[in-house]
């Protein structure tokens, strides 16, 4: 079986969790034998050498419509469904906060493509998508695709809801790599040490976070690049936070175990998360983990989270207090390495394939 993963083009200079999702799963695919390409979007791609196409985030359609079109290769999507609406239209700042109150999520999303096209940030492929729009687009999609991979229960009926459409699909539930994060036993941890390992941008946060805790006793490390077009957003969390807040690069997943082990808390206090890697990858390391009330991580860490709401620095401090002094929940943790692991990932994929071949 031969696949073909097809990527935003940012996919390897400003990495996500979707980097990770997709480059895991590629690479327990081929352990059971398929053969896995991950190509950027804009790549030139011969489509007769592959049996599948695979596309990741349905939120960027005018990455997926030019390679649907020319050929009778089926597809999947793993749609990552993440809804930025609520940041874009009552915390965003500047022109384009107030510009996007006006409209609804899939338009402003058609805006936010046509300006990474305009800065040059991504190439024009397709004009049907400037014809079609945002909506149009993805149901376009929905309709042609052979299988649909989302993962969550949660998600695939945020996306019957929001395009009036009921495609086949597969759960497909995300997960670590247990080689990476092995569980320690019991590993004393500093009460005082919170991690949010994740780029920083609006949508992940930190701005509040960074306010909820400052000049406190808890000793804030951020993990994360600024994303893409939120320079000014990273620039404003350094202004404002004090110096018990810590500013760290990106780190390769090895070099995240240090903090893992000491850290009590990892939290992401995000606008809409639809599972959260690092949170999973905190709690199989013994953290304690706060998650935002915004998206689908519930349907993952049920009980064994605090929840907090991200638009008040008030909430997200008590949900970091109430962990710190929690014991975190060895059976959720066991959990973790039983259920949610890339190995399974792969699998319940391999298996969604074959449904199609």
């Amino acid at each position: 079986m031969r696949v073909a993963f097809i990527t935003r083009s940012t996919f390897f200079s400003s990495k996500g969790g979707d980097t990770l999702q997709a480059q895991y799963t590629a690479k327990y695919l081929r352990h059971l034998n398929v053969s896995v390409d991950i190509k950027l979007t804009h790549e030139k791609i011969n489509y007769d050498e592959y049996d599948l196409l695979h596309f990741f985030s349905l939120v960027r359609p005018a990455d997926i419509l030019p390679h649907i079109n020319s050929h009778k290769i089926p597809f999947v999507v793993t749609p990552l469904l993440i809804d930025y609406a609520e940041f874009d239209k009552n915390y965003r700042k500047g022109i384009a906060g107030k510009l996007f109150r006006l409209f609804s999520s899939d338009q402003i999303e058609y805006l936010k493509t046509i300006a990474r096209w305009i800065k040059k940030q991504e190439r024009l492929q397709s004009y049907s998508y400037l014809i079609k729009g945002q909506q149009n687009s993805i149901k376009k999609i929905l309709q042609q695709a052979a299988l649909i991979l989302p993962n969550s229960e949660m998600e695939y009926k945020q996306l019957t809801r929001s395009y009036s459409l009921n495609p086949l699909y597969s759960i497909i539930l995300n997960g670590i790599e247990p080689s990476v994060f092995r569980c320690q036993g019991d590993v004393e941890k500093n009460k005082n040490m919170v991690l949010c390992i994740a780029r920083i941008e609006g949508l992940k946060n930190q701005l509040n976070l960074i306010r909820a805790l400052n000049n406190s006793e808890y000793q804030l490390y951020l993990i994360g690049n600024p994303a893409i077009n939120q320079t000014k957003y990273y620039k404003e969390c350094r202004k404002v936070a004090a110096k018990n807040i810590h500013f760290i690069d990106h780190l390769p997943q090895e070099k995240l175990i240090p903090y893992y082990k000491e850290a009590k808390v990892h939290i992401l206090p995000s606008w809409f998360e639809t599972c959260g890697l690092s949170s999973l990858e905190a709690a199989a390391m013994g953290c304690s983990v706060v998650i935002t009330n915004k998206g689908y991580a519930t349907e993952y860490f049920e009980d064994n989270a605090f929840y907090c709401d991200p638009s008040s620095p008030s909430s997200i401090k008590d949900a970091i207090e109430k962990a710190s002094a929690a014991i975190p929940c060895k059976i959720f943790q066991r959990k973790i390495f039983s259920d949610f692991t890339w190995q399974n990932a792969a699998a319940a994929t391999h298996q969604a394939y074959k449904k199609i071949l």
